[in-house]
C-alpha cells in the first residue's frame, strides 16, 4: 500500500533522514521507533507531503506521491494525526470531527463516519457542542484520532499519539489503535513508546540519527536482546 525507498529529507540543506526504506502492506499496523530527534516526525511530514524528499520516491496504492501537494495525498486516503493533536480549540467538538470530512468522498460520508466514531468514542456524542480546547490531554488526543476517521483514510498515520499522556490515557490509545486494526484499517504509528508500539504492530522499523537501523516482526523485536537493552532498560 505505501512504499518508501530510500527518501532523505531535512531541513535547510541538511539531511535528517538518509536512504530511508519502508513498505506498509494493507491491513497491517507499522510501527517506527526509536529516540527523540532521530527523524519519525520528519518522515511522516515527508509522506504527508508537508515536507519534499531531497532524494528517493514515495508510492500509495501504486501512485507515486512525493510530488503531490499534501491536500492531494489526503484526497487518497493517506490522514495523519499530527503531533501535538493540533485540534481546534475554540470550536466544538463536532466542528472538529467535520473539519475532517472536508474533501470529496469524505464530506458525502460525513453522517456514516460520524456514526462510526461515535461508536467508538460515546463521549463525543454526548459532549459534542463542548469546546474542544476544555478536553482533558487524552480526550483531544482521542478527537483528534476521531477528526483523522472522518477524512475516511485508506492508511492512518499517527505521530507520538500518546506524547504528554497519563499511562491510563495511553493504554486507551493503543486499544483504541488496536480495534481500528481488527477492524482492517491499515495503520502506520511513529512512537517513542517502543513496546506497547511493538505489542500493537505487526512490523517495526528501528529508526536512529534518520536510518533504520533495525527492522523486523514486532514480535521477534520484542524479543532481541538489542532492543530490550536499547529501548525497554532490560
Amino acid at each position: 500500500m505505501l512504499s518508501v525507498d530510500n527518501v532523505s529529507a531535512g531541513y535547510a540543506g541538511v539531511d535528517v533522514l538518509r536512504n530511508v526504506s519502508l513498505t506498509v502492506n494493507e491491513g497491517e499496523i507499522v510501527s517506527v521507533v526509536g529516540a527523540n530527534g532521530g527523524g519519525k516526525t520528519t518522515l511522516l511530514k515527508t509522506i504527508s507531503g508537508l515536507m519534499q524528499p531531497s532524494s528517493g520516491r514515495i508510492d500509495f496504492l501504486g501512485q507515486r506521491i512525493d510530488r503531490l501537494p499534501p491536500h492531494a495525498i489526503c484526497r487518497q486516503g493517506l490522514i495523519q494525526v499530527p503531533e501535538g493533536r493540533q485540534l481546534f480549540p475554540k470550536m466544538k467538538v463536532i466542528n472538529n470531527l467535520e473539519m475532517g470530512a472536508y474533501l470529496g468522498e469524505a464530506r458525502r460520508r460525513t453522517a456514516e463516519s460520524l456514526e462510526r466514531v461515535y461508536k467508538l468514542f460515546p463521549l463525543f456524542q454526548q459532549r459534542k457542542q463542548q469546546k474542544a480546547g476544555l478536553l482533558s490531554g487524552g480526550e483531544q488526543q482521542m478527537l483528534a484520532i476521531g477528526r483523522a476517521l472522518m477524512s475516511v483514510p485508506k492508511l492512518l498515520m499517527l505521530d507520538e499519539p500518546s506524547e504528554g499522556l497519563s499511562p491510563l490515557f495511553t493504554a486507551n490509545v493503543f486499544d483504541t489503535l488496536k480495534i481500528l486494526g481488527d477492524q482492517g484499517l491499515t495503520i502506520l504509528i511513529v512512537s517513542q513508546e517502543v513496546e506497547l508500539s511493538l505489542a500493537l504492530s505487526n512490523r517495526t522499523y528501528v529508526l536512529e540519527n534518520g536510518q533504520i537501523t533495525l527492522e523486523g516482526k514486532s514480535s521477534d523485536l520484542l524479543n532481541d536482546d538489542k532492543v530490550r537493552e536499547a529501548y525497554l532498560g532490560m
